[in-house]
């Protein structure tokens, strides 16, 4: 696994997504004229926290690329905002109105019980039965798993380290994917690595910042990991991860990040050099195909990405490509198979059904 594990679908592109709300979009070559919108609601963490938002929006940019017509974006503050920052874009006549994070489900619910002939796409949360609300959910915990046992193989000190944004399915998914993958390790190779912040057995101890958009507690909670000796920390908490990203560059070489959701040296390269790797979800891919589809009719059943079908996995190693031992890529590669073929059974309860 020379190159890492790859998605299919491509996340090049993300840095050049930053657009404002209201401004009226730039022609796109070669789309014929239509009266066609996709529009997006934010979660809190917003368009550029270089993580679920940011895919979102560049999924449905590429979308309206090839389906013609145009696309907004409105940014909620607080959860407070969720219900009429939709219900704004639904009077303002988006024909697909896209929301994101598992948090806004009950808003985007609601909005559609209000307006049951408008479209909904959600990502992060299910299908809603009897509702036009298309879900796209993934298996991290699967792609988390590989992580974890990165992790494990690749820690110094026998210590590694997670924390998440929020105590929600979404997050916590992945939480449990990096626990279990290093307990494998263990179970494996007859060590005792220890994951510092979080235990699927006791969720409630878990360490969560609270925030998705909170760069010094992210970098706090890491500092404090990184004292009690983890030298690989692995932050689930949106553009809150990228204060983990500073404090692991400001150790000294002492400690490195698995960042989420995208390929972190794509568009955060500045941390390009602790990044162990990334645990990937297509979110771009995923929203891109319900831009494309809505376009051309209504929206039916619900996407959710594994291994299996590339939904999700690892990013390539980047400059820990030759520091990752062979025979490590090779036992990765091998529990990916097994997962897949179900030999390697990921029992988070946060995995999405169906």
């Amino acid at each position: 696994m020379s190159k890492g594990i790859r998605l299919a679908a491509g996340m090049a592109g993300l840095a050049m997504l930053v657009a404002a709300c209201g401004e009226k979009p730039e022609e796109k070559a070669g789309a014929e004229k239509s009266d066609y919108s996709a529009c997006m609601v934010t979660d809190t963490g917003g368009i550029d926290d270089r993580s679920f938002n940011a895919a979102s929006w560049a999924g449905i940019q590429a979308g309206i690329k090839q389906a013609g017509g145009e696309e907004q974006f409105i940014a909620s503050s607080s959860e407070n905002d969720y219900v009429p920052n939709i219900n704004e874009l639904v009077k303002k006549g988006c024909k697909l109105v896209v929301t994101v994070g598992g948090l806004m489900g009950e808003a985007t619910t609601e909005a559609a019980g209000q307006h049951p002939d408008q479209q909904f796409a959600i990502v992060d949360s299910p299908t809603v039965e009897g509702k036009k609300i298309y879900g796209m959910q993934f298996n991290t915990a699967e792609s988390s798993f590989l992580a974890g046992y990165l992790a494990a193989g690749m820690s110094k000190s026998g210590k590694v380290a997670t924390f998440g944004g929020m105590a929600i399915p979404p997050v916590t998914i992945f939480m449990d994917g990096f626990w279990e993958g290093v307990q494998h390790y263990n179970k494996e190779k007859g060590k005792n690595v220890q994951v510092l912040g979080w235990d699927e057995t006791k969720p409630k101890s878990g360490s969560m910042a609270d925030h998705f958009n909170n760069q010094a507690k992210g970098k706090s909670i890491t500092q404090n990991f990184i004292e009690q000796g983890a030298d690989i920390i692995f932050p689930v908490a949106g553009g809150t991860g990228l204060g983990a990203a500073a404090a692991a560059k400001e150790s000294g070489g002492k400690a490195s990040v698995i960042w989420v959701d995208t390929d972190g040296c794509e568009f955060a390269e500045q941390y390009c050099d602790v990044f162990l790797t990334s645990v990937m979800k297509d979110v771009k891919g995923a929203v891109e195909n319900a831009v494309t589809t809505a376009a051309k009719g209504d929206l039916t059943g619900g996407y959710l990405g594994d291994l299996k079908n590339n939904g999700t996995g690892l990013a390539p190693f980047h400059q820990f490509e030759d520091k990752v031992p062979a025979d490590l890529k090779t036992e990765l590669d091998k529990i990916k198979t097994d997962i897949v073929d179900g030999k390697i059974e990921i029992t988070s309860p946060s995995q999405p059904q169906g």
